[in-house]
């Protein structure tokens, strides 16, 4: 009798074990294998739809991982939408008319529901999104760590905390970055992304305006779209890469060598410190920045929220399954 009920204890801690291990196993590319095949081929047809009506998306949702990454984990945080009492983190500063690309995972996330339905998070969907973004616009591809799942939480504090603004100093980065577990070369590969993508005048009014380590035909250039008395233009768009600002190459580090980096927080890793040497290695080897670059994306499309975090299989993007 003691034998039989010892056997009974040791199926339920099994069973436990088992289901604790699904909701919170090793991340692996292969996740989806099973439960869901066409995952990555629905995101890709989706994401070319995408990129075919704007090529800029690409960028813009490659930046909607990042900012979901660094806020608890990649967990789909920043895709809730505020409602009732809830309060999610698209009204923090970082994020607020600035981040975009949310209709595009909603999109995703209705074509993947239609197939594998309750299977796959948003979180997941979120880093397929940027990883195709990338690849579509010229860049690497890399195999991206599946088995995220979606928090009913968010952290307005957190994304207003963690997040990177564009005035930061190296220092500042870097620290921000280690506090990511990532490092200094991550932090420089991961910086190269901007060589896609647009930014708002209030972002970089400072650098050009008063930044010491700026070409002043650069500075000019970007002045005429970008009034000196704010909130006068805070919202025009320049792009990140005056180069190829729709094509992802390396060009943003060859900005970067001649002093034409957009923000203060691009320009600050070429410009007598540590980093500026990989920035030249970057600018005079492209397979050098795709290499470090997927390496960097992997790591960082790994965090993961802290354990015992309450966790699902978002229904909808936007919103926790009720």
């Amino acid at each position: 009798m003691a034998l039989s009920s010892s056997c009974r204890t040791w199926h339920c801690l099994l069973a436990l074990f088992l289901l604790s291990s699904a909701a919170y196993g090793q991340l692996s590319p292969s996740f989806y294998a099973k439960s869901c095949p066409t995952l990555e081929l629905i995101v890709r047809a989706t994401m070319i739809k995408a990129l075919l009506a704007e090529r800029r998306m690409g960028a813009s949702l490659l930046r909607l991982h990042f900012h979901d990454c660094f806020v608890q984990g990649c967990d789909g945080s920043i895709l809730l939408d505020d409602v009732g009492s809830f309060v999610g983190e698209k009204t923090a500063f970082p994020n607020v008319n600035s981040v975009r690309g949310y209709e595009v995972i909603d999109e995703i996330k209705r074509n993947v529901e239609l197939v594998c339905p309750g299977v796959v998070s948003c979180a997941d969907i979120t880093a397929l999104a940027a990883r195709d973004g990338v690849f579509l616009l010229g860049g690497p591809s890399w195999a991206v760590p599946l088995g995220h799942r979606d928090s009913t939480t968010a952290s307005l504090t957190q994304a207003n905390s963690d997040l990177p603004g564009p005035s930061l100093n190296l220092d500042q980065l870097i620290a921000a970055f280690a506090k990511k577990q990532l490092s200094p070369r991550d932090l420089t590969a991961l910086s190269g992304t901007h060589t896609i993508g647009f930014s708002q005048c209030l972002n970089f009014r400072d650098h050009i305006y008063n930044g010491t380590n700026i070409d002043p035909a650069f500075a000019a250039l970007r002045k005429g779209a970008c009034p000196a008395l704010a909130p006068n233009g805070d919202t025009n768009l320049a792009p990140l890469d005056v180069q190829t600002p729709l094509f992802f190459d390396n060009a943003y580090y060859r900005n970067l060598v001649a002093k034409r980096g957009l923000l203060n927080s691009d320009q600050v890793l070429f410009n007598g410190g540590s980093q500026d040497a990989l920035v030249r290695q970057y600018a005079a080897n492209p397979t050098l920045f795709a290499s470090d670059l997927v390496t960097a994306m992997i790591k960082m499309a790994s965090l993961t929220p802290p354990s015992g975090t309450p966790t699902q299989i978002r229904r909808n993007c936007r919103v926790v399954n009720s």
